[in-house]
């Protein structure tokens, strides 16, 4: 098995991906018609509907075949994944319906940085982190997944202006988009991380139809100065499912 080595930065063509449970038949076609097999997640009952099915809510993958998972996670999504091989480490923190108990396991890692409100960021994660050499950053966000969106080891795109100036300070390049137009059922509106991932080393996808953000072009420049380029993965708005998270490639 080749499982991805920097999280969210896969090195090659992804085959097996982390992702919310109630996507649409359209957009779970998307993934398959690229030769992708999916893990559904399904709901953790201590989550508020809108973020329940969240993989970057109840998991954080720490690279190779190490993943952190929330107390709680149904039992069937662990079996599923340890039959792909991965290690699973269960965090100590529980998850809950309100804010910041929401949050513990959303961090957002970044080539050898990871972002997260560290006031709350599990223990587990935190001494994982620690063991790595990986460097844990504090923003105000909890939510740090969720708003970040990876496009490599030294760039990323975020609708959030306190994490681009924390971000920028760590010589990270950052575009900062506002965006209205990406779907978060129950909610205005959701994240540009929570809607993308990549899929291959320079092809960033996003769950839906690209031309349907108003920030479409700006995405499309800074993408193209970096090599990658944008994958939509149907032809449906864009919607917020809690990251597509790449783990194993060809």
């Amino acid at each position: 098995m080749n499982y991805v080595k920097v999280p969210n930065i896969p090195e090659r063509k992804v085959r097996l991906a982390l992702v919310d449970g109630r996507i649409s038949p359209s957009l779970e076609a998307g993934f398959k018609d690229r030769g992708i097999q999916l893990i559904k997640t399904e709901a953790h009952s201590g989550l508020y509907p809108a973020v329940s099915f969240h993989p970057d809510a109840v998991f954080h993958h720490l690279g190779e075949r190490k993943i952190v998972y929330a107390p709680g996670v149904p039992k069937k999504i662990l079996r599923e994944l340890s039959e792909w091989g991965f290690l699973l480490l269960k965090g100590e923190a529980e998850l809950g319906p309100k804010y910041p108990a929401s949050v513990y396991y959303n961090a957002a890692r970044v080539g050898n940085i990871v972002f997260h409100n560290t006031k709350y960021t599990d223990k587990i994660l935190r001494e994982n982190f620690s063991k790595m050499g990986i460097e844990l950053v504090h923003i105000n966000q909890g939510y740090a997944k969720c708003a970040i969106s990876v496009v490599n080891e030294n760039s990323i795109i975020t609708m959030d202006r306190g994490i681009a100036k924390v971000a920028e300070k760590k010589g990270i390049d950052v575009l900062v988009i506002e965006e209205d137009a990406i779907l978060l059922p129950g909610f205005k509106n959701g994240f540009i991380g929570g809607s993308t991932g990549l899929i291959d080393k320079e092809k960033w996808a996003l769950a839906g139809d690209m031309r349907k953000l108003r920030s479409c072009e700006a995405i499309e420049d800074f993408l193209a100065q970096k090599g990658v380029k944008a994958v939509s993965l149907s032809e449906e708005p864009v919607v917020d499912i809690g990251t597509i998270i790449p783990l194993i490639t060809e």
